[in-house]
């Protein structure tokens, strides 16, 4: 596990999900948000977390990091969209926060208490389930159709080389808002941020 440093934006700083355990037996001051879709929560989640997608953490970062304490954990399915989170979290003034190694399954395959519901493909299959397949078709299409197809492997080539560049991806926030990635209960401001328990400041905790 790693320590944030305070020069130009915190380092990634990794939690173990066998620490996260450690910590929930010791009940010590910790809020767990889950930034994926609600659809990828409902199917799993570490039980006691809070599901804040990342679209409306990036909406309300200002407003969510007031309410936060001084050990925060960020939960997604790989890391990468809890590392963005963190990123986001930092410019708000919590430069505290720990990103799970793992994402929620691995925590599940430590033995970590949690909660499963309906089975469902997470985001980040996918979305190299599309990109796959539109590569696929982009190739075939220019060996049996027109060359020209061949254009739209490179674009999601390239698009993928800018989403690894800039830690983004534009692609799974677009199939985020398709049906089949809904829940029935999407988060809001106001059930999700608004009704975080609201924790001590990281410097009130240091005192």
């Amino acid at each position: 596990m790693t320590s944030p440093s305070s020069s130009a934006g915190p380092a990634v700083a990794a939690l173990a999900p066998e620490t996260l355990e450690a910590w929930f037996r010791e009940h010590q001051d910790l809020v767990v948000l889950d930034v994926r879709s609600a659809a990828e929560f409902e199917s799993m989640h570490i039980r006691g977390s809070y599901n804040v997608p990342l679209p409306l953490l990036s909406e309300h970062t200002d407003e969510l990091a007031a309410r936060l304490g001084s050990r925060v954990v960020l939960v997604c399915q790989s890391g990468v969209r809890a590392e963005q989170a963190r990123q986001r979290l930092a410019k708000s003034g919590i430069d505290t926060a720990y990103v799970l190694t793992g994402g929620a399954p691995g925590f599940a395959a430590a033995g970590g208490d949690v909660v499963r519901g309906k089975n469902r493909w997470d985001l980040e299959r996918q979305v190299r389930l599309v990109a796959g397949s539109l590569v696929v078709l982009g190739l075939a299409g220019g060996k049996f159709v027109s060359p020209k197809i061949r254009t739209l492997a490179g674009v999601i080539g390239t698009g993928l080389t800018f989403s690894a560049a800039t830690n983004t991806c534009a692609m799974g926030k677009a199939l985020s808002a398709m049906p089949w990635n809904k829940a029935a209960n999407e988060p809001t401001r106001e059930s999700a941020i608004l009704q975080l328990p609201v924790q001590a400041a990281p410097e009130d905790a240091a005192a």
